[in-house]
């Protein structure tokens, strides 16, 4: 999985969602530092331009930031979103699906509705909304495209505390493998899940907030399988659900 060529995504444009913060800032600088043109979508414009400030300082392919909030209901702003991105760039190369929250750890009795509401809007609906728009932009790639969804490990097996957010894992997973099935003999576009892991975030401290930061790997580390997913090496790897750490 190690990409011999620095530059394996040179003329590409990728699309990062969750790009300001933890491992969509270091996929983006990731992809950057391959060639890529990234465009950065999140709700905290600080930290998209904190984002867009690192990519710069490296004189890498310069970046745009998005600023965008999943948690949007309305199907407008999605598709005004993709119709923003075909005006300034024509086509996608790759999407990262990297943006989700984390919720309540406690027990289902105990969640709070409105909780449990937002962390499927931006989890899941979201993610289908710029998912929906966004295709025909994949589908007009000039060679291949990749898609990338994240997951869990709470996804494919429930735990009891994790309410929504692994029920909304467990929905993504069932995206990615529709998608991926839907598009199978249609396009060049492909499309996987990734877990990350334990991985050194502002969602893994709150999650585990007793445990010891500097125990947990950093986002750095979990980045070649992120690269390898995106570039045109990964052709042929389709609806998989990938670990980016051993387990």
């Amino acid at each position: 999985m190690n990409e011999q060529n620095d530059q394996i995504l040179a003329g590409r444009v990728i699309l990062v969602t969750g790009a300001g913060y933890g491992i969509g800032r270091e996929a983006a600088l990731t992809y950057a530092r391959a060639g890529a043109t990234v465009l950065l979508l999140g709700r905290t414009q600080e930290a998209l331009n904190d984002t867009y400030d690192l990519i710069e300082a490296e004189n890498l392919p310069q970046a745009a930031v998005l600023p965008f909030d999943l948690e949007q209901k309305d199907e407008d702003p999605f598709r005004q979103l993709a119709a923003l991105i075909n005006e300034n760039f024509d086509h996608l190369d790759g999407v990262l699906l990297n943006a989700s929250v984390l919720g309540q750890r406690t027990t289902l009795e105990n969640y709070d509705f409105n909780t449990w509401q937002k962390v499927m809007q931006i989890n899941v609906n979201g993610q289908f909304a710029l998912m929906k728009h966004l295709l025909p932009l994949l589908r007009s790639a000039p060679a291949d495209a990749s898609v990338i969804f994240t997951t869990s490990s709470v996804g494919r097996e429930g735990r009891a505390y994790w309410g929504a957010y692994s029920v909304s894992k467990f929905a993504t997973e069932g995206l990615m493998q529709v998608m991926a099935q839907e598009l199978e003999n249609t396009s060049q576009v492909r499309v996987n899940s990734i877990n990350p892991g334990a991985t050194r975030t502002t969602m893994r401290a709150a999650a585990y907030p007793a445990e010891d930061p500097a125990t947990v790997t950093e986002a750095a580390a979990i980045m070649p399988l992120y690269l390898h997913l995106m570039s045109p090496a990964s052709i042929g790897t389709h609806c998989q659900s990938l670990d980016a750490q051993p387990k």
